[in-house]
């Protein structure tokens, strides 16, 4: 089982301005982000515009990302699809060029939604890998609710060790916390909170333009520091709260270009920011960009 504690920066993927993945900027992306101190990477991503990636260009992205990575830290990758066989192809694909988890969605889009279908669609994808599953519970956009009851009952499975819990519920996120699998929080804004409540860590968008804050915040929660925690989290917090209730991923890569980490761009069906979102952003990220 790997240990996935600490900050799993769920990593953007750099976009030229004609929609193509920048890899020099992809790969310099990823030694920054180690250099302040994330515990794990996630490819493929939602903030890395996974949907509107290929599976080739999937691909290429897991194997240059996993070899650059070279053990200096957890190497995430999203396998999720709605198709039965292309999700245990990308899962073998990513564990192959050695991924240390994968992060699967539950069947979304008309899938089953009652909770026996869910362990199965799991326990068929268990069967097939060799490495951890981080099952990933975002209801708000898969319409996909997964209890802590499921929860517990997925953890009975070999490799299903981990969820990422993006609700923002904290009520069903320490029930999950009370069951056997690890928890890591997904949702921006309640970070600090499960972090204290207990869990393993988190995988976490907003660190893309922010890694050594949510890496110092970790490190606070786990010495007990919790005024110092929750003195940087007063910092932090304004700019969560507006890539929450905004645009996210656009949000997030322009905050990040405006710290100086990618492009800034995104890749159609998403746009940029408007100018009224911008003025807005900058204004959230006040306390961040002195």
């Amino acid at each position: 089982m790997a240990d996935l504690k600490g900050i799993n920066l769920a990593m953007q993927t750099p976009f030229n301005e004609d929609g193509s993945v920048n890899i020099s900027v992809f790969e310099e992306l990823i030694e920054k982000y180690i250099a302040a101190g994330v515990h794990g990477l996630v490819f493929g991503s939602g903030t890395g515009q996974y949907p509107y990636l290929t599976e080739a260009e999937c691909n290429q992205l897991y194997e240059l990302g996993v070899k650059r990575v070279a053990g200096r830290c957890n190497a995430i990758c999203q396998s999720s699809a709605l198709n039965m066989d292309e999700v245990i192809r990308r899962s073998k694909h990513a564990e192959s060029v050695g991924a240390d988890a994968l992060m699967i969605l539950p069947p979304y889009l008309e899938g089953p939604t009652d909770d026996d279908g869910i362990f199965d669609f799991y326990k068929d994808i268990d069967a097939a890998v060799g490495i951890d599953i981080v099952g990933y519970n975002i209801p708000q956009a898969t319409g996909i609710s997964v209890s802590a009851e499921l929860f517990a009952r997925l953890s009975e499975l070999k490799n299903f060790n981990y969820i990422k819990d993006s609700a923002g519920d904290l009520t069903t996120h320490q029930e999950f916390l009370r069951a056997k699998g690890s928890v890591l929080n997904g949702c921006d804004t309640t970070t600090v909170y499960a972090l204290i409540a207990g869990a393993r860590g988190a995988i976490w968008g907003g660190a893309n333009y922010m890694p050594h804050e949510a890496v110092r915040l970790y490190d606070l929660v786990v010495d007990r520091q919790y005024g110092e925690a929750l003195e940087l989290w007063g910092r932090m917090l304004p700019s969560l709260l507006f890539i929450w209730r905004t645009h996210y991923t656009p949000s997030v890569v322009r905050a990040s270009q405006l710290r100086g980490y990618g492009t800034g761009n995104v890749r159609k069906p998403l746009k940029k920011l408007t100018q009224e979102q911008e003025t807005a952003l900058r204004v959230s990220m006040k306390r961040l960009l002195n």
